[in-house]
């Protein structure tokens, strides 16, 4: 089943696929260390970047395991991107999906990343059949753990130094909500 019409829209924000004449904005954070970290990989270089629109640009197919939506975030009426958020199908018999986003330090901490969120995620469970929707995060990540709280989700797991990367280990929280508790 496709993610259609797009954009999505919300009061603030216009949620998009990505376009090639975005790698400059996307490689903007993430070619940044202070963002990648919390990825659990290097920041990306300008070629990594395009290479990562080449493939999400078009790719709103929702059929199998790790098919994924990224969408662009912009504000409405300002050019540019301020972040991007993701939806990946995690299990299609169980109708399980991951949320994520990510966004450029300079638009944090004005609930960007939240409305952006809510609205992929009314979409995840009123268009695309979504039954739980969860969210891992690093445990040092309060902004996203407040985005989690916000949008309603439950703190399921906390996953102790359950990943290394660049020679430290890293612990994870798993949020999650159910269809029914969020169109509450």
């Amino acid at each position: 089943m496709p993610l259609e019409p797009l954009p999505l829209r919300t009061d603030r924000l216009v949620l998009r696929l990505f376009t090639p004449d975005d790698v400059d904005e996307m490689y903007a954070y993430q070619g940044l260390p202070s963002v990648a970290r919390y990825l659990y990989r290097p920041p990306r270089d300008r070629k990594q970047c395009a290479r990562v629109i080449a493939q999400v640009a078009d790719a709103t197919r929702w059929e199998r395991k790790g098919d994924r939506i990224v969408l662009a975030v912009c504000r409405r009426g300002s050019p540019g991107i301020v972040g991007e958020v993701v939806l990946t199908l995690d299990n299609p018999g169980a109708a399980q999906a991951e949320i994520g986003w990510i966004l450029h330090p300079a638009h944090e901490g004005r609930g960007y990343a939240t409305e952006a969120a809510r609205c992929l995620a009314a979409v995840a469970f009123a268009r695309l059949g979504v039954h739980r929707l969860f969210a891992r995060l690093d445990t040092e990540n309060t902004g996203s753990v407040r985005v989690c709280e916000r949008l309603g989700m439950r703190r399921e797991a906390h996953l102790v130094e359950n990943d290394f990367y660049a020679g430290r280990w890293g612990s994870e929280y798993v949020y999650a909500a159910l269809a029914n508790e969020l169109r509450r």
